[in-house]
């Protein structure tokens, strides 16, 4: 079932949208992972919104934010990328992945992408190119390691 996908900058979001967005965001980073964290990093507004919904009802079922190069690291980059718990298991990750990486490419061009992901997630990460840059970090306790895809 593949999802319908939306890029948006900040200031076009609905309140709809941004409700769903930080409801999951909530949902899977704070509660499931269970990681009091500060989710709201004054981030949002410079980012790109890549918003997957569900043929069906429309929910919200998977989520990224793109940057440009110079906001989040040198690089381009991806972050807060989210699969809605209902959604895993169905491809809809990759699929996520391979629209965010596009996003960035239609965006900024094709350069390289960074990301700080969660250290159980890398073999996922280097299945679409991105490679291990640094030391491994602990963010909010959770392991994590720095990625580029060149």
């Amino acid at each position: 079932m593949p999802l319908t996908w939306t890029l948006k900058p900040f200031a076009d979001l609905t309140t709809t949208e941004l409700y769903a967005l930080l409801q999951l965001r909530s949902e899977v980073f704070v509660v499931e992972q269970t990681c009091p964290f500060q989710d709201i990093d004054g981030l949002d507004q410079t980012a790109w919104h890549l918003l997957g919904h569900a043929p069906e009802g429309g929910e919200l079922a998977a989520y990224a934010r793109l940057f440009g190069p110079g906001v989040a690291y040198a690089e381009a980059s991806i972050g807060r990328v989210v699969s809605s718990p209902r959604y895993r298991r169905t491809g809809q990750g990759r699929e996520l992945l391979r629209e965010a990486i596009g996003g960035i490419e239609q965006l900024f061009g094709v350069q390289p992408i960074q990301i700080g992901a969660q250290l159980y997630l890398q073999a996922f990460y280097e299945s679409f190119g991105f490679r291990q840059v640094g030391e491994g970090y602990l963010e909010d306790d959770i392991a994590h390691i720095h990625m580029v895809r060149a």
